[in-house]
C-alpha cells in the first residue's frame, strides 16, 4: 500500500505526541535532568521539532553530526501541537494554497511557526518518496512548548547508537526491533488543509477518532 505524500507519523498517545530534536551535550544532558528545556537552551531561536525518529537521525547522523551529539525524545501535550499546527505557515510558498506570494509573506511574518514537508528517510536514511513534517517554533511558540507542553523529555543518544552499530554490522532485523513505532497521526479536517497534508489524512482522522470513542 503507497503511503500518501503528506501525512504526519508519530509516536503518540491520548494525550501526548514525541518529538526529536537534537543538540550539543550541554543543552541535551542539562534538558534532560530538569525535564525541560533549560539554560544554555536560547528561546529566542527557531527551534525545529520533528515527529519522525528516521527523519532526526538523516538530520543528526545518527548522533555524530557537531553540534548534534545527543538526540532527545520529547513527549508533548498534543492539544499544544495542533495549537501550533494551527498557527503554523508553510516555508514554501504555494500558489493553491495561498492564492498570491504577498499573501504568504505576510503569514510567514506574522506566523509564531513554520512547517515544512521533506522526503521521509529509510531505515539507511535514503529519501523516500512520501514527505515528513518539520515543525519550527519562534516567539511565543517556543515559550508555550518549553513551559506548557512538555511532559518528559529523555536522552535517548544510547539507543540511537545502538541502532547504528546493527546496521553496521549488517543486522537491519534488530535495528528495526529498536525503532518507535510511528502511527499515522489523526489530523482535524482544518488543520490538514491549512498544512496542505494529504486529503485523505483527515478523513483517516476522523475514522480514528470514532473508532477510539
Amino acid at each position: 500500500m503507497s503511503v500518501p505524500a503528506r501525512q504526519i507519523r508519530a509516536r503518540y498517545s491520548a494525550d501526548t505526541i514525541t518529538v526529536y530534536q537534537a543538540y550539543p551535550p550541554q543543552i541535551a544532558l542539562a534538558a534532560a535532568a530538569a525535564g525541560r528545556f533549560v539554560a544554555p537552551f536560547k528561546r529566542d531561536r527557531m527551534t525545529w521539532i520533528k515527529p519522525s525518529f528516521l527523519w532526526m537521525m538523516y538530520r543528526c547522523g545518527w548522533a555524530i553530526k557537531p553540534g548534534q551529539e545527543r538526540v532527545l525524545s520529547i513527549d508533548i501535550a498534543r492539544e499544544g501541537f495542533e495549537w501550533a499546527l494551527a498557527r503554523a505557515s508553510l516555508s514554501h510558498y504555494d500558489r493553491d494554497l495561498h492564492g498570491d506570494k504577498a499573501t504568504w509573506t505576510r503569514q510567514l511574518r506574522v506566523s509564531p511557526v513554520r512547517v515544512q514537508w521533506d522526503p521521509e528517510r529509510s531505515l539507511h536514511l535514503k529519501a523516500l518518496p512520501h514527505r515528513s513534517l518539520q515543525v519550527g517554533l519562534s516567539g511565543e511558540a517556543v515559550d508555550r512548548y518549553v513551559d506548557d507542553w512538555m511532559v518528559a523529555v529523555t536522552d535517548i543518544t544510547p539507543t540511537v547508537h545502538r541502532v547504528r552499530d546493527l546496521l553496521r554490522s549488517g543486522d537491519e532485523q534488530a535495528a528495526t526491533a529498536h525503532l518507535p513505532v510511528e502511527r499515522v497521526y489523526p489530523l482535524p479536517a482544518q488543520i490538514a488543509a491549512g498544512l496542505n497534508a494529504s486529503p485523505d489524512v483527515a478523513a483517516v482522522g476522523v475514522a480514528e477518532q470514532q473508532h477510539a470513542h
